[in-house]
């Protein structure tokens, strides 16, 4: 996802609409079979077309810089990179039904990586970081700068420093604000003074396919950019712990700074979904909850 959650559109988003585009926009595959992704996101809505293509839909209008973004970056991304990512095949035009600019690509199989899905956490956790240095090692020219597109990932922590501090306020009695807060100014004081690299923006257990135990595909390219990577080290504390969070440190040139600085933007998305969910959905409070502590007691990580 992008930032705190935004507005979802008003637009009815299903079968119905996606057939309905189809048929005004690509009568090719209007007849294909369309199913929703059952473990979807909230910046898109995505459906499988027929076995080998995806429709996406973006779900607010803060989401739709990042289709053409992606139409222009992802193609010439994908043959330097170890792994798969999504390949654009068409983009559909904002009609009445649907007032944005709308995606079709190619089909990645796999399943949404889950610890029980992974047969080598450590592997997974190599692979993952040999991924994302190919990926910082491609060419940044031209490439887009943090803004509104990708919710500036890739630019300064202190873009969030009101919003953190007011979901500490706000959670003062429920987590343990002084660790916090030590936590967060010291990412503020990481500054970044390197130079710009392709990051992807939301390395989370959503956007890794896992087939036959292994990583398989990275998806979602919504908040890609070229700036400081530290925001895609997030997983390392959403899903490495241990061994494996260590392999994927060791596997990474990156400096103490820039590990600090993703200790940051690990806590300001953990904080913000557990202030909005902590009294309405324990699942979400639970998993920000455990994100929390494992930033907290990770001390592989000195400012």
């Amino acid at each position: 996802m992008g930032t705190g959650d935004m507005p979802a559109t008003e637009v009815n988003i299903n079968v119905s609409l996606v057939r309905q585009l189809l048929t005004e926009q690509f009568l090719q595959w209007a007849d294909f079979s369309i199913k929703p992704v059952e473990f979807d996101g909230l910046d898109n809505r995505t459906f499988r077309l027929g076995e080998d293509m995806a429709v996406r839909l973006p779900s607010a209008e803060a989401y739709t810089a990042q289709v053409e973004k992606e139409h222009r970056w992802l193609p010439r991304l994908a043959p330097l990179l170890p792994l798969p990512i999504p390949i654009p095949i068409a983009m559909g035009v904002p009609t009445n039904g649907f007032p944005w600019h709308w995606s079709i690509y190619r089909w990645l199989e796999g399943e949404n990586a889950t610890i029980e899905r992974i047969d080598n956490l450590h592997r997974f956790a190599t692979t993952l970081a040999r991924f994302l240095t190919t990926l910082q090692q491609i060419d940044p020219a031209d490439g887009p700068p943090p803004e509104k597109h990708n919710f500036f990932r890739g630019g300064p922590l202190a873009h969030y420093d009101t919003e953190i501090r007011d979901a500490i306020a706000a959670l003062d009695s429920k987590i343990d604000s002084e660790a916090v807060t030590a936590v967060w100014e010291a990412s503020l004081k990481a500054k970044w003074n390197g130079t710009p690299v392709w990051l992807h923006g939301d390395i989370c257990t959503t956007n890794l396919l896992v087939r036959k135990g292994r990583l398989s595909a990275v998806i979602d390219f919504g908040c890609s950019g070229v700036g400081d990577p530290s925001c895609d080290l997030m997983i390392a504390w959403t899903l490495f712990s241990g061994e494996s969070r260590d392999a994927f440190r060791a596997a990474l040139s990156l400096d103490s700074a820039t590990w600090a600085r993703g200790r940051g933007w690990t806590l300001w998305k953990a904080l913000i979904t557990l202030a909005e969910h902590v009294n309405t959905n324990s699942l979400e409070a639970g998993k920000a909850r455990r994100t929390i502590d494992e930033v907290l007691t990770d001390r592989g990580v000195l400012a």
